[in-house]
């Protein structure tokens, strides 16, 4: 089927302050009307990300940006920041973006990690790719540089987008490996509207956030802390010590080998989160969002739902 695709409007020459050395140009019109169809058209194979979520509300705006920052995150995962100028690009905390490469005829889909308020702030975005063979990732690694040019279109209905006047509720996060960005961008959000709340003494009221996040290692738990000089938005410990009275998190390592370090050690557990842990989490004002392999999420929705919470209380994302 084809999916509609709608040209942004002139894209003006935004640039945050830490990426002055990368204002976006312009894609064309027809470059780029020719980047997103060609690979609607091109990207066939059962595995693909467009195959996977073809029946996924997806944005119509097809939105250019450009790298202006690439780190990595850790030994296997690449995070980058995109200028997005287009002011009609926009996402809820959660959501992916359909991520269009020139040259690449497969379409990648990946979860922003950041929060809104940047984009808002920076008209920026952040991505963490872990290092597969898939085409858009293989790019990601092996080819993409400053000022490269892409196109992105934001899709899921994976996402955290409380209203000021709506119910206050708690969050577990339950996260296995990359499944961690959707989450960070949640975790981030909340803070956001806490800072918010705290600052105006209006808007939604978080309730508490208990974020479960399993790795290989400690090398492989991404965004622990501030380490890289591409952060200027918190991470998941920094916002634990910010907010000790509302954010928790349970660190857990599945495969580690070497000694875990001392800041760390409080945080980690070994082994893999369990059903007990979460199950001390229920109450009627929890909601539950879990990303992570397919058996993981099929895992802890099935649990939670013997478990008597509410699907309309449980969501979660399948990452592959």
């Amino acid at each position: 089927s084809t999916m509609a695709v709608m040209i942004p409007a002139l894209l003006r020459g935004f640039v945050g302050a830490i990426c002055a050395q990368a204002a976006l140009r312009r894609l064309t019109p027809s470059a780029l009307r020719h980047l997103t169809l060609s690979s609607v058209m091109k990207s066939k194979r059962k595995t693909d990300h467009l195959e996977r979520t073809a029946d996924v509300v997806r944005r119509e705006v097809v939105s250019a940006a450009k790298v202006c920052g690439a780190a990595d995150e850790s030994p296997s995962v690449k995070r980058l920041r995109l200028l997005v100028a287009d002011k009609d690009f926009s996402f809820k905390a959660g959501q992916w973006v359909d991520f269009f490469i020139p040259g690449v005829s497969v379409v990648g889909g990946f979860s922003i990690c950041s929060s809104p308020r940047l984009l808002e702030q920076e008209r920026m975005i952040e991505l963490a790719v872990k290092y597969t063979n898939h085409p858009p990732a293989l790019w990601i690694h092996n080819q993409c540089t400053l000022d490269s040019e892409v196109a992105v279109r934001v899709g899921g209905e994976f996402f955290f987008d409380p209203q000021p006047a709506d119910t206050s509720r708690n969050l577990v996060l339950i996260a296995g490996g990359v499944g961690i960005n959707p989450l960070l961008s949640i975790l981030r959000h909340a803070a956001d509207l806490h800072r918010e709340r705290a600052n105006k003494g209006r808007g939604y009221e978080i309730g508490t956030i208990r974020l479960f996040y399993s790795a290989k290692n400690t090398s492989e738990l991404l965004f622990k802390c501030d380490q890289i000089c591409l952060t200027f938005q918190k991470n998941i410990l920094d916002l634990v010590n910010e907010f000790p009275e509302k954010i928790a998190c349970s660190l857990h390592v599945t495969k580690q080998t070497t000694q875990i370090s001392a800041d760390l050690k409080p945080y980690i557990t070994e082994g893999r989160i369990t059903e007990k842990e979460i199950r001390y989490h229920i109450s009627k004002e929890t909601f539950f969002y879990i990303c992570g392999p397919p058996p993981m999420t099929d895992f802890f929705s099935k649990e939670l739902e013997s478990s008597h919470v509410p699907k309309e209380h449980i969501y979660f994302e399948k990452w592959w």
